[in-house]
């Protein structure tokens, strides 16, 4: 069976679900009913009390905060590739410009070429950009979900 994380709020409902008691659930997993009743009304559990606790169910438990930071830590591993993309774009743009200003140089005829592809680089760049260093923010987002979903 693969397992599942849980909230800590979720373990009465669990252990109902199973129709076991609990003093049933304190033996299965050697704590004290008192132990059992703490945690699902809401007080903090030790580190072996969920242990336990997860051994029984077959759970992984993580509590809201861990969830919050795991996120976070996956939205900014997430940005991070994201500005890198954006250098690898940026320095492909300007490896691209190296043999247009050389040919621009020998031949003065070649600088309209340069500007047409300098120009091409700098709206690609400029819409990539708009995206990865998010200009509008989440306010202008948020004012165009309520406006198609006319939320308030």
């Amino acid at each position: 069976m693969n397992p599942t994380t849980i909230n800590l709020r979720d373990l009465k409902e669990m252990r109902l679900q199973r129709h076991w008691s609990q003093e049933q659930l304190a033996e299965m997993s050697g704590l004290s009913i008192r132990t059992i009743q703490r945690i699902e009304n809401g007080e903090n559990a030790g580190l072996e009390s969920l242990k336990s606790l997860a051994a029984v169910f077959e759970i992984d438990i993580i509590d809201s905060d861990k969830k919050k930071e795991i996120a976070q830590i996956r939205k900014e591993e997430a940005y991070i590739q994201n500005i890198k993309g954006f250098y690898k774009l940026l320095a492909i743009a300007i490896l691209s410009l190296i043999a247009p200003v050389i040919l621009a140089i020998n031949d003065a005829s070649n600088w309209g070429v340069f500007f047409w592809l300098l120009l091409s680089w700098i709206v690609i760049i400029g819409v990539y950009s708009l995206n990865i260093f998010d200009f509008l923010g989440d306010e202008w987002k948020q004012k165009l979900i309520n406006k198609r979903f006319k939320k308030e």
